[in-house]
């Protein structure tokens, strides 16, 4: 088990999205873009059913816990580009439950977007990737648009799959402010 999911059950992150930050720094506004991915993760991930989970559009494509678990892989990711660590690879794949997976992720976001909120040079924050012997780095750019940005369209992909599968997202969940309505 991932050390995130050991941390006494606390409240879950991202039920909302903090106030604000007061500066416009580049890390700032990195770790505003993850709060914006985690809330909308929470509500996208929140209270589904083994029908939502097992749910796929076609034969070739993932099924929502798939996505889940694809999702939290790219949570792994953020964290490390995030606290300036490698990525092993291949992933070794985890055996969460949806619960555990849902968890872990968001305090892996939770983590990252701290992290990047204290950060003043972002181009530090390289994105690496081991295998056996051998490293590759990527600038922070791609850090933008490889795993931040696949995991807000694998977000969205949770909120349409539960919707046709019967399930549809709160309507009261406002992406533009991060409250939701009351």
């Amino acid at each position: 088990m991932t050390s995130s999911i050991a941390q006494d059950k606390k409240e879950l992150p991202f039920v909302e999205i903090s106030e604000t930050p007061k500066n416009h720094s580049a890390g700032s506004t990195v770790s505003r873009m993850i709060d914006g991915l985690g809330y909308r993760y929470y509500w996208a991930s929140e209270a589904l059913t083994n029908e939502n989970l097992n749910y796929k559009p076609s034969e070739d494509s993932r099924n929502t816990i798939e996505t889940i678990q694809h999702i939290y892989d790219l949570s792994v990711t953020i964290k490390n580009v995030a606290a300036k660590k490698v990525n092993l690879r291949p992933y070794v794949k985890s055996k969460l439950s949806y619960e555990e997976l849902r968890e872990a992720t968001l305090f892996n976001l939770k983590e990252a977007s701290e992290l990047f909120a204290k950060t003043e040079h972002v181009e530090e924050h390289v994105v690496a990737f081991q295998k056996a012997d051998k490293t590759n780095e990527y600038p922070f750019w791609n850090f933008l648009n490889g795993p931040l940005a696949d995991a807000i369209y694998h977000t969205g992909q949770i909120v349409s799959f539960r919707r046709t599968s019967g399930n549809p997202m709160s309507n009261k969940v406002r992406v533009f402010t991060g409250k939701n309505a009351e």
